[in-house]
């Protein structure tokens, strides 16, 4: 299994982007064929919102690859 970790600047990011900054997909649009295919879980469970909001501490799947989410340093956790 894959793993990668993706620093979070700000709140929060949507799912479908977050698969495009990590380099799993070429586009947002991309992103939410993913999504909507059934393929992508977020901490276990398969989600179907394309722009599901994605926060620190959350860990996104998509097939062997696991996304860990973190806090960019120097940002606070809520």
């Amino acid at each position: 299994m894959t793993s990668l970790t993706f620093e979070l600047h700000g709140d929060y990011v949507e799912l479908n982007l977050l698969l495009k900054l990590v380099g799993l997909c070429d586009s947002g649009g991309a992103g939410k064929h993913l999504v909507a295919s059934g393929a992508v879980e977020v901490d276990g469970v398969t989600e179907s919102r394309k722009t599901h909001k994605i926060r620190t501490g959350q860990v996104v799947r998509l097939g062997t690859t696991e996304i860990h989410v973190h806090a960019a340093p120097g940002l606070a956790a809520d």
